[in-house]
């Protein structure tokens, strides 16, 4: 392909959205995911039970995975969201994909060790990268990724070493996936519902990332919206939209 100045681009692109989501178990962010727009859910656990959605089977190996990206790139179809549940279930069978191929019980002694495991994952969690962007750019699909959370020690050179919510992914991988999505959302309940105040239990996304959690936004929204899929749809519309108007 030859590129030329006549393919500058100028101007705003209002793209699909990209939302990672994670949260503790039982914290409804599967449910979330299932309230975008004609959504497909690839599953990585079996935890679906319960909710109204299209979805492919529970993959058993990362090729299933693979496998299911393959085909919403390939085939015709009509779904506007694409959502893997979940990323942690995923990063699993990456790890027992890579032990098979080396003979080994644990992704730590890939290669020897030395973190090569980890790094041998990245070119798979690539693999799923370069296949969302192409569902996200050439089918308009919204991309909606979901992981448990952990407790994790954080180390920032300018102040001692602290503990904080995160995805439940190796860091590496996290870093990737961070990088590419527009919003990390830490999902958990307000302040007042945590404590027992106001009966109210509401669950809310933080998008603000601080000491305590890991999370990201490219988009001016509000630090922490309500977990509900047509607030967040709005919250980013609009901001598309102002930029638009300039």
């Amino acid at each position: 392909m030859t590129v030329s100045l006549a393919d500058v681009q100028t101007g705003t692109r209002a793209a699909p959205p990209r939302i990672l989501v994670y949260g503790i178990e039982g914290i409804g962010k599967s449910t979330f995911a299932s309230k975008f727009p004609k959504p497909i859910f690839i599953q990585t656990e079996d935890g679906l039970d319960n909710i109204d959605c299209e979805s492919f089977p529970v993959a058993r190996k990362f090729e299933d995975v693979v496998g299911a990206l393959d085909a919403l790139i390939r085939e015709k179809h009509d779904y506007s969201t694409v959502v893997i549940d979940s990323l942690d279930w995923l990063e699993a069978l990456i790890w027992k994909m890579l032990c098979e191929r080396e003979g080994v019980e644990s992704i730590e002694q890939i290669g020897g060790g030395y973190a090569k495991g980890y790094v041998q994952a990245l070119t798979h969690w690539r693999r799923v990268v370069e296949k969302l962007q192409t569902l996200r750019l050439d089918k308009g699909c919204a991309i909606v990724l979901t992981a448990h959370a952990k407790i994790e020690f954080h180390d920032d050179p300018e102040t001692a070493k602290f503990q904080r919510f995160a995805p439940q992914l190796h860091r590496k991988a996290y870093s990737l996936l961070a990088q590419w999505v527009d919003v990390v959302f830490f999902a958990t309940r307000s302040i007042g519902a945590a404590r027992g105040e106001g009966g109210g239990g509401d669950r809310v996304l933080r998008a603000l990332g601080t000491s305590q959690l890991a999370a990201k936004r490219r988009y001016e929204i509000a630090d922490d919206l309500p977990m509900d899929a047509g607030v967040v749809l709005r919250a980013i519309c609009d901001y598309q939209a102002g930029i638009a108007k300039g």
